[in-house]
Formats: C-alpha cells, structure tokens, sequence
C-alpha cells in the first residue's frame, strides 16, 4: 500500500497537477524548446526567503532568467582559496557559459538576513546552530558600520537601510570578479540592483550615478 504524503507535500503535489494543467500543457512547444538548452538572457540573484520569488514577482517563464537565491541575496568577493564557491561557480556558469546579459540583484523588505546582520544576534552561534549564518552575512560587516552611524543599531529606518546595502554590497563584489568586470567593460554585460518591498508590492531600482533607489518605470 502507498504510503499516504504529509500534508505540506500534498500540497505541493496538488500545485504540481495544477502546474501540468496550467503552465506545461498550454507551453509544451516552449518545453520542448528548452529540452535542448537554455539561453536565459538575465542572472538574478535573490534571498531565499519564501515571500521572494523573482519568478513571480518579474512573471517570467521558465527559460527566462536563470537564479541563484541565498540568505540576503549575498554575492561574495572573488577568491581563488580552496572551498565550495556556490554563488561564485553559478556565476561562473552565468557568465562564462550561457553568457547572460544582465544581472540583477534582487533585495527585498524585511529580510532576515539583513536584520541579523543589523543587530548581530547570531554572534557566537555554532555552525548548524547559526555559525553558518552569522559567517554568511559576516560579508556586511562592513556596511553595518555605515548604517549603524547613520541610523542607529536598530528601528525601520537602519532595518531598510541595511537592505539597500545589502544590494549596494553584491554589486560591487560581483565587479571583484575578472569575468564580470572584463565584460562589463567592454559593453557584454549591465548589472542592476533592485529592491522589492514585500508590504507593498512595489519594485524599486537603483540608480548607480545618484545612489539611489526608485520606483521602477
């Protein structure tokens, strides 16, 4: 006798049915396409947290961007030390092999990652107890300082600015690395930052020349 799933997986497996209905059938020419390969002209690298689905939030179709996700949406620096680089190969394959033309860095509201980095609750902490976190958002230590001088330890105003920093960070870690930066010189390649703010849905976009982030057009 089969064994009856949970009922967190019988709802995946009733999206999954759903999915067959809706979003295979009605594209199976598209499906059928990207048996072959994929072309995805953008990268978008986006936190892990399950309010924030780039899919979703840019309706996209499968085949369109191709997305890493991470506590924070976090891009480290580039470093040749032995270890297992998970951002740095995805974007390694990004760039050098499907040669995406734009990447996005998708932040968002209420982050927790972001938040942790703020108030460094997770100082101490043993790896598998937080240890794997509080190294992992160790990469905006620097940008706390910043946003702690400017808007306290604490509070809306410093959660949301550590958010934006957060964004600001992976662009400019992402520029560490010989791949991106030779091609964004030479044209290849943009990178974009962007900010979606869960309580209100809205989309925000950051302007490198200003600093600052707007509402998309």
């Amino acid at each position: 006798m089969t064994r009856p799933f949970s009922p967190e997986l019988d709802h995946l497996v009733e999206g999954y049915h759903r999915f067959r209905e809706t979003g295979w059938a009605p594209k199976v020419e598209r499906w059928e396409k990207l048996h072959e390969g994929q072309e995805p002209p953008v990268m978008v690298i986006a936190c892990s947290d399950s309010r924030v689905d780039p899919a979703q939030i840019f309706d996209t179709d499968p085949g369109e961007m191709f997305v890493v996700r991470n506590v924070a949406a976090l891009v480290p620096p580039f470093e040749n030390a032995p270890g297992y680089h998970g951002v740095s190969a995805a974007l390694e394959f990004a760039v050098q092999v499907l040669k995406v033309r734009k990447i996005v860095v998708l932040g968002h509201g209420k982050c927790g990652g972001c938040r942790a980095a703020l108030t460094q609750e997770l100082h101490g902490a043993q790896p598998g107890e937080g240890g794997f976190v509080h190294d992992w958002i160790g990469l905006l230590d620097d940008a706390r300082e910043t946003v702690v001088h400017q808007h306290g330890p604490s509070g809306a105003s410093a959660e949301r600015a550590m958010e934006l920093a957060g964004v600001r960070v992976s662009l400019a870690n992402l520029r560490t690395f010989p791949c991106v930066r030779h091609k964004e010189a030479s044209g290849e390649l943009r990178l974009r930052g962007a900010f979606f703010a869960i309580s209100d849905g809205l989309l925000h976009v950051l302007d490198e020349d200003t600093g600052e982030f707007a509402l998309a057009p």
